[in-house]
């Protein structure tokens, strides 16, 4: 299993990450001796390289990259002391990674789990009250945007509109497993026999697990099968209209935009 880590910190309360991408970066500089040659051997403008280096440097408080005076062939640049110790431990932490994951590997095999997974549950935190993982079935394309279809459970389907770049950034492709995330309050709920007909492109289907009613909320979490829940916040006065109750049949609904994909 390749390992590519992507380590997050915080400075003055501000969050900070450092990925592979960033260190590749700094990698170029060190090899071509200037941050634009480092910039087009990366594939990224002049402009985010310099942000990036630029961000790197407000991290770890001291500059990873140095200026060189000009020369025959003009001014350049290279890896400080600073920059060179970071390459190094960013990539003994890969490597150490690398070897955690190759021990857990063994024990988790035949549960369905794996290591990959495992980590990225300890680790992910988001205010999304959904987060359901797939594996991408499908993607269509235009000129800008991207419908991702995303089979989670069974037959169940979720479908998300990204961005091209985003795809690309991500490196979406059928087959690929990714973690759809939701805002509860962005799912509506309708009894099953009475679900509207709707331009919400997600509409799924299953049996109300909990309903959770509060003075002005109330949450109601919909089983959809295979140990999954779609959980969606709805106002008290709705939920009561609409006679919810723990056992029924209902339908949740939510337009694909409103789906944010994850990738480990």
């Amino acid at each position: 299993m390749a390992i590519r880590a992507s380590l997050a910190f915080s400075s003055d309360d501000r969050p900070w990450s450092v990925g592979r991408e960033r260190i590749r970066l700094l990698e170029a500089v060190a090899r071509e001796g200037s941050i634009s040659a480092a910039a087009r051997s990366t594939g990224i403008t002049y402009k985010a390289a310099w942000d990036a280096v630029s961000a790197m440097n407000n991290l770890f408080g001291r500059p990873l990259v140095e200026a060189q005076a000009g020369g025959r062939k003009g001014g350049g640049a290279r890896l400080s002391p600073a920059g060179r110790r970071v390459v190094a431990g960013f990539e003994r932490v890969e490597g150490e990674l690398g070897r955690l994951m190759r021990t857990l590997e063994p024990e988790l095999d035949g549960t369905g789990i794996s290591a990959t997974n495992l980590v990225w549950g300890f680790l992910m935190r988001t205010s999304a009250r959904n987060a359901l993982r797939g594996t991408i079935a499908a993607i269509r394309e235009d000129q800008i945007s991207a419908e991702v279809a995303l089979a989670v459970v069974g037959e169940t389907t979720l479908y998300a509109v990204v961005t091209r770049e985003s795809v690309r950034e991500l490196g979406l492709f059928p087959g690929r497993e990714a973690v759809a995330l939701i805002k509860a309050p962005f799912v509506l709920i309708a009894r099953a026999e009475d679900a509207p007909r709707t331009s919400a492109r997600n509409q799924i289907f299953g049996t109300i697990a909990r309903c959770d009613a509060g003075t002005i909320n109330t949450e109601v979490t919909l089983d959809i099968g295979g140990g999954k829940a779609l959980t969606a916040v709805v106002t008290s006065r709705s939920a009561e209209a609409l006679g919810l109750e723990v056992g029924d049949d209902a339908c949740a609904m939510f337009d694909a935009a409103h789906v944010i994909l994850a990738v480990d």
